[in-house]
């Protein structure tokens, strides 16, 4: 590591990860890789249908293709280092690296953060205001939504990461956590972390608690505007347009609500991992899985894609 020695006195971090046993280990290797090409495969298949349907032209698929973006990448952050610590005796990550990794994690998540909740401004309008949905939810106020998206998470990532990166770090350089996730690694800090502690605050409100309140609300509108239809089949059409998303924001949120929310709990150290591994592995998988189980138009896309290749193949 250059030109951090003088202020951290550490060149690199140790990831406990999540077993010292070689067999466990292999076994999760082989676990988490096809659930890692599982992700690829599916949100790949997702950006390319929505790129090359003419149907899936709408908003609601343009923040889909966005949210498949950002899984591959958040999950990319994370896992490649998961799979070479698998098979490694000695999990390190240099400092730098770890700082990299630790910015790259916070940047992709928030985004998706505040994506989801645009998303649910997108569901809202469709379902209240289906007249005017075009004229509100154009093509200009959906890019604007994601530029405003991609810029928040970029700020709220530099912050934390500059913060971060100020703390002075001594001779105990152990962090029990397969990834460089941004508590374990402030409290492994020996120097004062209240400005950090402070910056985590004020992006509880911003990135988290007010896209979660901002989708709670609409969910409400969206709620007592499909009881007010008339039709059982008007209703069941209406709602079945937002269980999806409705889906994806209840695993994101959750996840990381259970992990920064509720006390720290002595009886189960792997808390952490666990909710940290869900977040970065398993809802990035689930998500195409999800959006592709229940949306006849992305299902129909993917069947046409699979159908060009065999003709393709065939040839």
């Amino acid at each position: 590591m250059v030109g951090q020695d003088n202020q951290t006195g550490i060149t690199e971090f140790i990831l406990l990860g999540f077993s010292k046993e070689r067999g466990t280990n292999v076994f999760l290797f082989t676990v988490v890789l096809c659930m890692y090409l599982i992700t690829l495969v599916g949100n790949t298949l997702i950006i390319v249908a929505i790129c090359i349907d003419p149907r899936l032209n709408t908003p609601m698929y343009f923040f889909l293709c966005n949210l498949s973006i950002l899984d591959i990448g958040y999950t990319t952050s994370v896992v490649p280092q998961l799979l070479a610590h698998f098979l490694m005796n000695k999990k390190n990550i240099y400092f730098n690296r770890c700082m990299a990794q630790l910015y790259i994690a916070l940047f992709l998540g928030s985004v998706e953060y505040i994506l989801l909740a645009f998303m649910a401004y997108d569901r809202y309008v469709a379902v209240c205001h289906p007249l005017r949905y075009k004229i509100i939810m154009s093509r200009r106020v959906c890019i604007h939504m994601m530029m405003a998206s991609w810029i928040s998470g970029f700020i709220n990532a530099v912050v934390h990461t500059t913060f971060t990166m100020r703390l002075h770090f001594c001779n105990y350089n152990i962090i029990n956590h397969f990834v460089c996730e941004l508590l374990a690694v402030i409290n492994l800090a020996c120097s004062d972390t209240f400005v950090n502690e402070i910056g985590l605050t004020v992006s509880w409100v911003l990135v988290l608690l007010t896209p979660c309140t901002f989708i709670m609300l609409s969910y409400v509108y969206i709620i007592s505007a499909i009881v007010r239809i008339r039709s059982a089949e008007g209703r069941h059409k209406a709602f079945s347009t937002c269980t999806s998303h409705l889906t994806v924001v209840t695993l994101c949120y959750g996840t990381v609500m259970l992990a920064y929310i509720t006390p720290k709990a002595e009886t189960l150290p792997h808390r952490d991992k666990i909710l940290s591994f869900l977040y970065a592995v398993v809802t990035p998988m689930l998500n195409p899985l999800i959006y592709s189980l229940r949306n006849k138009d992305v299902k129909a896309a993917l069947t046409k894609i699979i159908q060009r290749k065999n003709i393709i193949l065939e040839r």
